[in-house]
């Protein structure tokens, strides 16, 4: 009889040292891409979803540059107002819902947090997916740094079916460029970002428009666009 592990034994430890080997794997996979992503702009998920299912995807990359300061103000007044002060998460912010009965809430989400549930995680509200986007958050933040962040965030947020990035949105709903917006269609584009599908930021409702008049608002308290994403 051969000398060794049973077979059994042998079969049972390659399991569980392929079963340890897959989170190590899994980082190491989404490290390589964030570090591919500082250069390249990535597709969100949402985008590959509807290539998988040869739905239409209307995206053109355009750079921090290139988009309205408006918007960028709009952002991080109405989403993040603490981004360039953060690490990639507020943890006051998460604090403050953590007992939240109704479970995680928009208002905890960093635009980074954000930007990285767009690019690596999937839709919907659960506390697994939450719980993930905090180291990667934290990892963003350190390999992408705020100005590569938010640009990689506005060129993958959802604004409307199969509207994706600041430009397609620009083009899509005002017909001209994002560089071209003016602060109250920013504001409106970006009072649209929680609900993309069924707010219509050319024609807006009563509400749209109210919200969109307190994001001009916020904007026009941080005075200009924030140091971290000045070019």
């Amino acid at each position: 009889m051969p000398l060794g592990a049973p077979p059994d034994r042998t079969r049972w430890r390659r399991v569980i040292r392929a079963v340890l080997l897959l989170p190590v794997m899994a980082v190491a996979l989404v490290l390589a891409l964030a570090l591919v992503y500082r250069a390249v702009t990535p597709p969100s998920t949402l985008m590959l979803g509807r290539w998988a299912t040869l739905r239409p995807v209307a995206r053109e990359v355009v750079p921090l540059a290139g988009v309205a300061p408006a918007l960028v103000q709009g952002v991080i007044a109405s989403e993040d107002q603490r981004y360039c002060l953060h690490d990639g998460v507020d943890w006051d912010a998460l604090w403050s819902v953590v007992d939240d009965e109704d479970g995680p809430s928009r208002g905890a989400s960093t635009v980074t947090m954000q930007t990285v549930k767009n690019v690596f995680l999937w839709p919907g509200r659960s506390y697994v997916r939450k719980a993930l986007e905090i180291p990667l958050a934290l990892m963003a933040d350190l390999v992408w740094g705020k100005r590569r962040t938010l640009e990689i965030y506005l060129n993958v947020a959802e604004w409307g079916e199969g509207v994706f990035g600041a430009e397609a949105a620009a083009r899509h709903w005002f017909g001209k460029g994002a560089r071209d917006l003016t602060r109250g269609e920013a504001a409106l584009l970006v009072a649209a970002l929680p609900n993309p599908i069924t707010r219509n930021p050319r024609t807006p409702s009563r509400g749209l428009r109210a919200l969109a008049g307190r994001i001009q608002g916020r904007m026009a308290g941080l005075g200009g666009l924030s140091t971290c994403v000045r070019s």
